[in-house]
């Protein structure tokens, strides 16, 4: 299927590895410029590298986008190098795991600045020239938390929902201009993020890793978790001119886990 998005800048956050990366990918086989950046120089250059194997054009950004100087420093780049940003992905890792009352304020704020705040600032950035240009796509990677709050994931459960309110109301006032604004909720994925959520979740219940896995396993009618290729395919569909009539959507990507009709 071309999902006509040949040429466009895709600019795609976190994309050094996971279900980033593999969306970095699916852009790359379409056609599409990239633009990526991640805190790990090391991985952000193999991933780089990798890319430019598929033929795509990659620059890159080592950049913390839970700093305001992280923030800055990818907007500033990708406008010398492209000008202009067509498709937005927006992720970030994510924040400690701890009881509901376990954080201070001062770990809900860095969490803010971590998953809400790159969100905020990189579409005041970017949309703008997408509505401009009349067209556009933005997806930010939240979580199957957004549906059903995970245990010990406070922080996660409650930011994430409000990328989800932000983002919706976003693509009410946009799409009038050819953007359009969708959320994707991955369920338990093969991804490092999953790895360390495996162990800090064996540290609280003293369950062995394996254990943990095959209960996430089991929550699936497929029996098992997804892979990052699996979420990336949906992601890139979202940002396809085929898509353009699908806006202001959560899309959970979970293998059927959260068992509800909507």
């Amino acid at each position: 299927m071309d999902l006509a998005i040949r040429g466009r800048v895709a600019l795609v956050c976190g994309a050094s590895r996971g279900i980033a990366y593999a969306t970095a990918e699916e852009f790359a086989r379409e056609g599409c410029d990239l633009f990526i950046c991640s805190r790990d120089a090391t991985s952000l250059d193999a991933a780089r590298t990798k890319l430019e194997a598929l033929g795509a054009r990659v620059e890159h950004a080592v950049a913390d986008l839970a700093t305001p100087e992280g923030i800055a420093h990818v907007v500033e780049r990708v406008n010398a190098t492209y000008g202009k940003v067509d498709i937005l992905i927006c992720n970030t890792g994510g924040p400690p795991t701890g009881a509901t009352m376990a954080h201070d304020w001062a770990a809900w704020s860095k969490a803010s600045e971590l998953l809400l705040r790159s969100v905020v600032e990189l579409t005041r950035a970017f949309v703008p020239g997408m509505q401009e240009r009349k067209w556009g796509r933005v997806v930010a990677i939240t979580s199957l938390a957004v549906k059903r709050p995970q245990p010990a994931l406070v922080l996660s459960n409650s930011l994430r929902a409000a990328v989800t309110g932000y983002l919706r109301t976003l693509a009410n006032e946009v799409g009038k201009d050819g953007v359009t604004v969708n959320t994707v909720l991955p369920g338990f994925t093969a991804t490092e993020r999953l790895d360390d959520l495996a162990a800090a979740n064996s540290a609280r219940t003293g369950q062995a890793r394996d254990a943990i896995f095959a209960g996430w396993e089991a929550e699936s009618p497929l029996n098992r978790i997804g892979r990052p290729d699996e979420l990336a395919a949906v992601i890139a569909f979202l940002c396809s001119a085929r898509a353009g009539f699908m806006t202001g959507q959560q899309v959970l990507v979970d293998g059927g886990a959260v068992n509800a009709l909507i």
